[in-house]
């Protein structure tokens, strides 16, 4: 979470949130080598294609990016974000875990993690930061941010997506969650003046269609749709 904060400063927040667009196949190729889970030559192209719909617009960058430095074709900020995608992926699958198998309700892990991981932020800050007395200058506007960040992200997001995930398959999550980049996109406009390019739609697409590959066999072996008519 710290490093897409950082990451956040240099990126526009749909490119941010694009690249988080990597879980369904950052999860599977977790799940591969860690859990030993087959996987087909399908889903495999759909793996390749998906990965290289990302190269665009990590290759496409702004004055903004260089400027917390770069290393190779991709600046810090962006691998910062890539690095955090995969560490938020890694905690969704032991999530998963917790509330599947282990028998702990979405609010308990969900708030747990959010403790602990919210500590050992501090205490990084503590270290890293210049605190003087506080790092924190204009207190009124980061109380409300703060706040608006709390409600929505930690007690709605994350504790929906924990729920959801004991109801729907893990193909519709993909497929949903495949379509916060354009949201994204739409309120950087709306809030931020930021200006999708055309590398974002291009590499919205080429993800797309693999994400479809990869997927193709479970929609047609369990299809979602019943799932949410099911549980309406």
């Amino acid at each position: 979470m710290s490093l897409k904060f950082w990451g956040l400063q240099y990126l526009t927040s749909f490119k941010t949130c694009f690249i988080y667009s990597l879980s369904p196949f950052l999860s599977a190729f977790l799940s591969y080598f860690i859990f030993a889970e087959k996987m087909s030559s399908k889903k495999w192209l759909g793996l390749i294609v998906g990965f290289a719909g990302f190269l665009p617009i990590l290759i496409s960058k702004t004055s903004q990016e260089t400027v917390g430095g770069e290393l190779w074709i991709f600046s810090w900020a962006e691998l910062a974000v890539v690095i955090a995608a995969i560490s938020s992926v890694y905690g969704w699958i032991l999530l998963k875990r917790l509330v599947s198998e282990d028998g702990y309700s979405p609010f308990t892990a969900n708030g747990l993690s959010m403790l602990i991981g919210g500590s050992l932020a501090l205490t990084h800050s503590f270290f890293a930061e210049n605190w003087s007395p506080s790092p924190i200058t204009e207190f009124v506007p980061f109380l409300e941010c703060t706040l608006f960040l709390i409600i929505v992200s930690n007690c709605i997001c994350y504790n929906l997506y924990g729920f959801l995930l004991k109801r729907f398959s893990a193909t519709f999550m993909a497929f949903a969650g495949l379509t916060t980049p354009l949201f994204s996109a739409l309120f950087g406009w709306a809030f931020h003046s930021e200006i999708p390019t055309l590398s974002f739609y291009v590499s919205f697409f080429i993800v797309f269609a693999g994400l479809f590959i990869f997927y193709s066999q479970e929609l047609v072996r369990q299809p979602s749709l019943p799932a949410m008519k099911e549980h309406a």
